[in-house]
């Protein structure tokens, strides 16, 4: 298993090297000039030409390109045009705030999809199973931007019971329990919004596949032997429904980091997607690649956390 890990790890680096090249092709091949905000405004144009050589931007892009890779290697992503700070350092400060809310999204995507499909799948063509279905398809229809906005104007606006926007209060310093409680308060209403989206397509998998699953001539073994309906539907049929459950819930670890783009800009949640909103419309050109890439690495590394987990949840794979 360590060698295969190893390998996966080895087979990563070309991976990235030319998602790197796609992402900084396209980024720079904007036109305009990303390095004007920078400058006085006061300044002659031969001076801004001076400036703009001494930074490199008038060089061939696969020049460009190698004294970034170059940086990169050494943990240096670039200079932020519009934070004036390390984009190593502006992406630190804000990834944190975003494994937080994805995680609790996460968990709560898991915590309703996969009950609700399991009891969707064991009660067809019932109204629980209709009721379901129909809250599937909303979650899949509503856009986030929208289900965001209701849920500001019912629990923020009219009953004043969650805050509208922002991570912790303003104005206030709270420590310790107070602090942890101050932000779950503001954290509520982004991590239903993120969650329900991926709810809907989960619990819809899990439907379809366990549907399937207790057609299978194992299951109706099972009930010739007498085995009872719930160990039959818990222990044999959820436990063969794990691996493609493993792969569908991993994937959904960069979307979800992806994703919050829109969600951290309605409820103005200081993370990842809002500082890639800043950043497209600054036009902030190492900030937005050093954000593509630390998502590409994201699914990189959910790839991986899937095959370790199929060794985990079934013995029979194994990895050469």
């Amino acid at each position: 298993m360590k060698k295969y890990i190893v390998k996966r790890l080895i087979q990563t680096i070309p991976v990235l090297i030319g998602i790197s090249i796609i992402v900084f092709a396209l980024v720079n091949l904007q036109p305009g000039d990303p390095f004007s905000t920078m400058m006085d405004p006061n300044l002659s144009l031969e001076m801004k030409e001076q400036m703009l050589e001494r930074l490199g931007y008038n060089d061939p892009l696969h020049v460009q390109y190698f004294k970034w890779l170059i940086r990169a290697l050494h943990g240096d992503l670039g200079y932020s045009i519009a934070f004036k700070q390390p984009v190593v350092s502006v992406i630190g400060s804000c990834i944190g705030n975003t494994v937080i809310l994805s995680i609790c999204s996460l968990i709560l995507s898991i915590a309703i999809a996969i009950p609700c499909g399991v009891i969707s799948a064991t009660h067809q063509r019932t109204k629980i199973d209709y009721i379901v279905t129909v809250f599937a398809f909303m979650g899949l229809s509503i856009p986030a931007f929208f289900f965001g906005m209701l849920l500001i104007k019912i629990f923020s606006v009219e009953l004043g019971w969650l805050p509208i926007s922002g991570m912790v209060t303003t104005g206030m310093s709270y420590s310790g329990w107070a602090q942890i409680f101050d932000i779950a308060k503001h954290m509520i209403l982004p991590m239903i919004v993120l969650g329900l989206m991926n709810t809907a397509s989960l619990m819809r998998y899990t439907r379809s596949d366990m549907i399937e699953i207790l057609k299978a001539d194992y299951i109706r073994t099972a009930k010739a032997k007498g085995v009872k309906r719930k160990a039959i539907i818990y222990v044999h049929a959820l436990k063969n429904e794990l691996l493609p459950l493993i792969t569908v819930v991993t994937m959904q670890i960069p979307s979800l980091i992806s994703g919050a783009l829109l969600t951290e800009t309605i409820f103005v949640w200081p993370g990842i997607g809002r500082l890639n909103y800043n950043a497209v419309m600054a036009r902030d050109y190492p900030l937005i690649i050093g954000i593509v890439m630390m998502v590409a690495v994201i699914s990189l590394f959910a790839n991986l956390l899937a095959d370790v987990l199929y060794v985990v949840v079934d013995k029979r794979v194994k990895y050469d």
